[in-house]
């Protein structure tokens, strides 16, 4: 085990220079059983692609990195086939390489940031499409009891941009692979966001999953900053599910604001139109700030700290709150 601490910017991708007392990755079950037996009872934190974590502090504990790999397709018939990938695979190579072999489902999900294992505790969500939709099951490492788990669906608890391992198993376990349901035949689903006006831009009238997913890409790269050039953790906020009346009361003043149905007697307001409307998209406090073209994505320009980013969050909410009487939820995870 490292001795030395460890700076976590290369492991964040907000870029945020925070030290680990110690840093250590694991690409086998047997990796990681070593690693948690020669822990000596330090705080644990399990990092992926560190791309939904805020660091605001050092943190006095073991880091651990989960690595592991692996593509496998486990029963599969005419219509359908059950793919499982390790929890450390990059979640965009393994969307496009279950779009090279025809498997249909994720192309929706193209260019999210982030590991495979992180997608179900977020239940990751994008023009239309989440986790759930296509969620299998997964296997996950009880830390308490070394012992192998299997979650399905329903075990998951999955909600929005949330699961069982948000809140209820938070910190109890590690997920070691995902297994997706994927379609043969595809049900290509462009009705959600810009798609169909951008594959309108790129002549395509009967697109194929690649057409959809390289035109989902297309939108986020046009609209959301690159974290290996500019620190950040893609949406900073949940979009907030809100009773009618709060619907109602904004539209008296913004007839335009979007909404979207929710649960029974709820709406879903556009975080990022609200973020707009108060006057924070493109603000830029010394060397980080609201991005200029997607308010919902705060950013780093570089030497940021971490609590500087969290206390812009805390404005941010304030002002919503203050406002619109909506109260901001952060998405990303604050340590």
């Amino acid at each position: 085990m490292t001795t030395q601490p460890v700076d976590l910017k290369p492991f964040n991708s907000f870029g945020i220079s925070t030290k680990a007392t110690h840093f250590e990755r694991f690409s086998t079950i047997q990796e990681l059983q070593v690693q948690l037996d020669n822990r000596n009872n330090q705080e644990l934190l399990i990092l992926g692609g560190g791309s939904n974590v805020l660091f605001t502090k050092d943190f006095n504990g073991l880091v651990l990195r989960n690595e592991i790999k692996g593509f496998e397709i486990t029963s599969e018939d005419k219509t359908t086939v059950i793919v499982k990938s390790g929890a450390g695979e990059v979640w965009h190579e393994f969307v496009l390489n279950c779009i090279d072999k025809g498997f249909a489902g994720l192309e929706n999900l193209s260019l999210i940031p982030g590991s495979v294992g992180a997608s179900p505790m977020q239940n990751i969500g994008a023009y239309g499409v989440e986790i759930k939709d296509v969620f299998q099951s997964l296997e996950a490492f009880h830390i308490e009891t070394g012992e192998i788990h299997s979650f399905d669906a329903e075990a998951c608890e999955f909600g929005y941009r949330e699961s069982v391992f948000k809140r209820k198993l938070k910190g109890q376990y590690i997920i070691l692979s995902v297994s997706f349901k994927l379609s043969k035949n595809p049900s290509i689903n462009t009705s959600y966001g810009a798609i169909e006006s951008e594959l309108s831009k790129m002549n395509i009238s009967n697109p194929s999953i690649r057409d959809v997913s390289n035109a989902v890409i297309s939108i986020r790269s046009s609209k959301l900053p690159n974290p290996k050039e500019i620190g950040n953790a893609g949406s900073f906020f949940k979009n907030p599910v809100v009773d009618q009346s709060i619907v109602d009361e904004i539209l008296k003043t913004h007839s335009e604001a979007p909404n979207y149905p929710a649960e029974t007697g709820k709406r879903k307001l556009a975080a990022g139109w609200l973020i707009e409307q108060a006057g924070w998209k493109g603000k830029t406090i010394d060397n980080y700030g609201v991005h200029k073209l997607q308010a919902l994505v705060l950013v780093n320009y570089g030497g940021a700290t971490g609590q500087q980013i969290y206390d812009l969050s805390t404005a941010i909410i304030n002002d919503i709150q203050q406002k619109f009487g909506v109260t901001l939820e952060r998405e990303v995870n604050i340590l």
